[in-house]
C-alpha cells in the first residue's frame, strides 16, 4: 500500500504571550512547528502501513527551513520526503497549492490513499486537501475519525466522518484522499533512533521545473485570491468593574447595569 501525507510547517502559536507581536510569527526567522492537524495525518499513514505494508512518503511545501517537519514525519515511521520549494511559489493561494501538491503526487506515481489534516493553524481555510482532490479527479472523504475498513485488493475503504450534528459512516473507492480530525488516533513520540536516522535523511528538493509546472500557474501569478495586509485589531480600552456582596444582590446590580448599558 502507498500512503502519501501532506503536511505543513506552520508558526508555532504556543509561543504568543502578552509581551509578543503575533504577526512577528509569520515573518522569517519565527518559531515553526509541524502543523498539529498533521501530526495524527502522519500517524494515521504509519499506521495504515503497518496494517497493510507497503511505504509512506510525506510530502511538505514550504521554504529550505520546512525540512525540519519533513524530518519530524521520517522520525515517526515515514520512509521517505520530499519538500517543495521555490522562489515562484511565493504568495499563493490554496488552489495554486493544491496545483504543485497533486504535480508532486503525479510525479511519486501510483498511491492509494492520500492522507491529510483536516486544516492548518495559519490560513485555517481547510480547502487546500479538497482541492488537490478536484485537481485529480479522485474522491475525498473529509472529518475522518475513523478508518474502519481498507481492503486494498478491493480498492475500497470505510470510514466515519465527524460531523456537527453527529457521525456519518461513508465508504469510497480508492485512491482517495482522506482529511482526517484529532480523534482518529493520539501520535507518537519519534524514538530516538527515529530521530537520529531522520536527521542523517537527504531530503530531496522539487522545485516547479521538476514537477512540470510553468510559472504563471503558481505563486501568486497562479492565485485567484491576494492578501494585501495583515494586520492586528485596533486596541480598545477596557473597564473593570468589580461587583461586591451578597450573591442575589450582585446578580440584581449586574441585571439593572446590563440593562442601562442596552446590552440586554
Amino acid at each position: 500500500m502507498n500512503i502519501i501525507a501532506l503536511i505543513k510547517q506552520v508558526p508555532d502559536t504556543a509561543q504568543l504571550s502578552g509581551t509578543v507581536d503575533g504577526l512577528k510569527l509569520l515573518e522569517d526567522g519565527g518559531p515553526r512547528i509541524v502543523n498539529p492537524w498533521d501530526e495524527y495525518t502522519l500517524e494515521t499513514a504509519i499506521q495504515l502501513k503497518e496494517a497493510h505494508g507497503g511505504k509512506v512518503t510525506v510530502l511538505c511545501l514550504g521554504k529550505a527551513e520546512a525540512a525540519e517537519a519533513l524530518k519530524t514525519g521520517l522520525a515517526m515511521g515515514a520512509d521517505e520526503a520530499a519538500l517543495i520549494s521555490d522562489p515562484l511559489l511565493e504568495g499563493g493561494d490554496s488552489l495554486a497549492t493544491a496545483r504543485v501538491l497533486a504535480a508532486a503526487v503525479g510525479k511519486i506515481g501510483s498511491f492509494d490513499i492520500i492522507v491529510a489534516g483536516w486544516t492548518s493553524i495559519d490560513a485555517n481555510n481547510a480547502a487546500t486537501p479538497i482541492q488537490v482532490a478536484a485537481l485529480m479527479d479522485i474522491p475525498v472523504i473529509s472529518y475522518v475519525a475513523e478508518l474502519r475498513a481498507v481492503d486494498v485488493e478491493a480498492g475500497t475503504l470505510s470510514a466515519v466522518r465527524l460531523l456537527e450534528g453527529g457521525r456519518e459512516t461513508v465508504s469510497s473507492k480508492l485512491p482517495a484522499v482522506v482529511t482526517v480530525v484529532k480523534e482518529i488516533n493520539e501520535p507518537r513520540y519519534p524514538t530516538f533512533i527515529g530521530i537520529r536516522k531522520a536527521s542523517k535523511a537527504d531530503i530531496p528538493v522539487w522545485g516547479i521545473a521538476q514537477l512540470g509546472l510553468e510559472a504563471d500557474q503558481v505563486g501568486e501569478a497562479g492565485s485567484q485570491v491576494s492578501v494585501f495586509d495583515v494586520g492586528l485589531p485596533a486596541a480598545r480600552d477596557a473597564n473593570l468593574q468589580l461587583i461586591e456582596g451578597p450573591p442575589d444582590e450582585a446578580a440584581r446590580i449586574l441585571a439593572d447595569k446590563l440593562i442601562d448599558d442596552l446590552v440586554v
